[in-house]
């Protein structure tokens, strides 16, 4: 879509300043394949993704030998037990997943001193407050999911090498299972949806999330971004209920919204209220802006498959 084009646009040019100062492109080793972010990132000429059967991240250890045998210049962690809910019923196999084998990657990526972008998520965050949160801001998950992807962050951090976490929210694409596709499905059959209003956060393009990781790998491998934690999610920011009116208003679907509470929703793991990320450190080390999520939806909607 445009807007996500021009995004990519933007941080090519960084990428190819970096590419001409090391003569050649990098190679990149993506661990995910069938992800909404590693679909995205699979598009990348220079790019190798990893899924199950190549390396299964309840392996731990497979996953960093993985990357000592294919010696790549950067390696972005794009996989993950993504189900928030399915979390409280196995947090053990959710911790191994998203905690160790990262943490296995790191160590692997610190060893051969290769760039290593990793993806995390808001729910790290308890979702206090009405403020976006920064970087450095404590840590408090309110469920397993987050405490999973907490221990990630944590392994990356101690693994000592180059990294970058990249904290990012609410994304969507026309792959796999998110609430834009959830919505459209919806549409089909339904006129009248109650949709929760009290959860406000920015809703993220997974095309903006992997050129975003790719920009920072590029950065990190040239030595013109810094390591560390940073966050990325789209804007403005909105409830759900303003994201699916204007899902239900760019697609033409004539659907009327109830908005409701998050306790009259109630789910397995608790969600933040509040998901507002503070992405100014993104901007000041690798120059990359937040996209506006609105742009493109409207062609979006038109190609995605819903069933």
């Amino acid at each position: 879509v445009f807007g996500q084009r021009r995004l990519v646009a933007g941080v090519a040019k960084q990428i190819l300043r970096g590419q001409a100062a090391r003569g050649r492109c990098m190679t990149v080793l993506v661990f995910g394949k069938t992800g909404q972010v590693a679909r995205e990132l699979a598009q990348y000429s220079d790019v190798r993704c990893l899924d199950r059967a190549d390396a299964d991240l309840s392996q731990p250890l497979h996953c960093g030998n993985m990357i000592r045998r294919l010696q790549p210049e950067v390696v972005i962690n794009a996989a993950a037990f993504t189900g928030v809910d399915e979390a409280e019923q196995d947090e053990a196999l959710a911790t191994v997943i998203n905690g160790d084998a990262p943490a296995a990657m790191a160590v692997a990526c610190a060893e051969m001193a290769v760039p290593f972008v990793h993806i995390s998520t808001d729910y790290v965050f308890d979702g206090t407050g009405s403020t976006a949160f920064v970087p450095d801001h404590e840590t408090c998950p309110l469920g397993a999911y987050g405490r999973s992807k907490q221990v990630g962050e944590r392994g990356v951090v101690a693994a000592g090498g180059k990294y970058a976490i990249l904290r990012t929210s609410w994304v969507y694409s026309r792959h796999g299972k998110n609430f834009l596709k959830t919505m459209l499905r919806l549409s089909e059959t339904r006129d009248q949806l109650g949709i929760v209003n009290d959860q406000i956060g920015g809703p993220t393009p997974a095309a903006a999330i992997a050129a975003a990781c790719y920009a920072m790998a590029g950065g990190l491998l040239s030595g013109s971004g810094g390591a560390g934690i940073y966050h990325f999610s789209g804007m403005p920011e909105v409830s759900w209920a303003d994201f699916a009116a204007e899902i239900f208003a760019q697609s033409g679907r004539q659907v009327t919204i109830t908005e409701i509470l998050t306790q009259d929703y109630p789910t397995p793991a608790k969600r933040p209220l509040n998901s507002r990320l503070n992405c100014d450190s993104l901007k000041e080390q690798f120059g990359i802006l937040r996209p506006d999520w609105r742009t493109g939806l409207e062609q979006l909607c038109k190609d995605i498959e819903v069933n």
